[in-house]
């Protein structure tokens, strides 16, 4: 008889397993590192990261503008240089060369600038609360791929079991000692199991796809060498509603703070901007030269930025909804963490020793069968228990890594990692 546990590591048993056709090639493919290993090197390599890194270098260009300030404008113009009569050829003709410069009031510029800090504070609260986030899903991702490598060698072995059950039935049939019918049953079983692995493989190759896509992964990954699932990450002290640092509350106040900052901007866009110019005009007839200056204010009549002003304040009223809606969803996740803990913790060992013992009865009925003093389904019955005891030990251990991975999410760290 074939017994595994899954107390231990798994990188043996599931670079074996690889070859079985768990879909994915072996030419061009990596192991995966140790989650607090891969998470370190898919910082460059996950999409996802890229993208927030690429957002903050956004608003930091965005910032440098809102410094600049408007060009002046250089202008030439000509004057009764061409036309009938008097002003035919150029000799009553004006040249006049100017150059005009915008003089930005009311706080514009300040204004953009402040805005522009802003924004750049709000991308990296998103990178932050993004990378967080990844860390978090990572863990997710990696439990959920070696789970589907437990799963397969539990749906290999639940295969040979089945295969040995068949065996042991066809020899009882054989000597007269059980009817044709639990022959039947037997291979059916059997038949039953196969299918069970060919689903189990087909969801390993989900699994580390789904792993390998989400860090970027040059190559495909196709086993796991360190177990994440027999780890176990340390609480985090102290962790209450009103001490948490959970990222996507701290996001949701830069946004805030940025949405009120543009909205200064749009204010101070109502106030009118003064043009000055300054500039010499050659009167070609008198052969002299005379210096221009001008001064220019647009009225605000029609346009004085009331519908820009309207949307920002309803940006930041989008932005406090946004917090309060973080808030809230934090301190009720910070409230049932340790709860949640305690109860994968609790669950998990129950699943350890429901999976002993199903083994034990699996062992007892096997026996029995052999002697004759069981029917086969008794032992087909004890053969799922164990298979389903099994399934439960896994399920339970990727819950506590999840609950783990969700509380360190609260406290702005990556399980297992440092605080980024």
């Amino acid at each position: 008889m074939i017994r595994l546990t899954f107390r231990r590591p798994l990188s043996a048993v599931c670079l074996g397993l690889a070859a079985l056709g768990a879909g994915v090639g072996a030419a061009h493919a990596d192991p995966a590192p140790s989650f607090a290993e891969l998470l370190t090197r898919s910082q460059e390599t996950a999409p996802r990261l890229a993208e927030a890194r690429a957002d903050i270098a956004r608003a930091q260009g965005l910032a440098r503008q809102a410094a600049a300030i408007p060009n002046p404008t250089v202008g030439v113009e000509v004057e009764n240089f061409s036309g009938s009569g008097p002003y035919r050829g150029t000799t009553l003709s004006e040249t006049t060369a100017s150059i005009q410069q915008p003089l930005e009031l009311g706080g514009k510029r300040g204004a953009r600038r402040a805005a522009g800090r802003a924004e750049v504070t709000a991308a990296e609260a998103r990178a932050r609360n993004v990378q967080v986030g990844y860390a978090f899903d990572l863990a997710l991702a990696f439990a959920d791929a070696e789970a589907s490598d437990r799963r397969l060698i539990l749906a290999q072995e639940t295969l040979t079991l089945a295969q040995e059950d068949a065996r042991i039935a066809s020899a009882l049939v054989d000597a007269g000692r059980e009817a044709e019918l639990r022959r039947l049953q037997a291979q059916s079983a059997v038949q039953a199991a196969r299918a069970g692995l060919d689903e189990a493989k087909a969801a390993r190759a989900v699994a580390f796809g789904n792993l390998t896509v989400l860090t970027g992964s040059p190559a495909p990954l196709t086993s796991v060498d360190v177990s994440l699932l027999d780890s176990r990450a340390a609480p985090f002290p102290g962790l209450t509603p009103a001490s948490i640092s959970a990222t996507a509350l701290l996001a949701a106040q830069a946004e805030r703070e940025a949405a009120a900052r543009r909205l200064q901007v749009e204010r101070r866009r109502a106030v009118p901007d003064v043009t000055v110019s300054l500039g010499f005009r050659r009167f070609e007839q008198d052969d002299a030269t005379a210096m221009i200056a001008g001064v220019s204010v647009p009225l605000p009549l029609f346009d004085r930025n009331r519908g820009n002003i309207a949307a920002a304040r309803a940006d930041i009223s989008i932005a406090e909804a946004r917090l309060n809606a973080a808030r809230l969803e934090a301190e009720a996740a910070v409230r049932t963490s340790a709860t949640r803990i305690a109860a994968s913790e609790t669950r998990l060992a129950a699943a350890r020793e429901g999976e002993r013992t199903a083994e034990e009865a699996y062992r007892l009925a096997r026996i029995g069968y052999e002697a004759g003093k069981l029917p086969l389904v008794e032992l087909v019955s004890a053969r799922r228990a164990l298979a389903d005891a099994r399934t439960q030990s896994i399920a339970a251990a990727v819950e506590r890594i999840g609950a783990q991975a969700a509380q360190a999410r609260l406290g702005g760290f990556a399980i297992f990692g440092e605080q980024k």
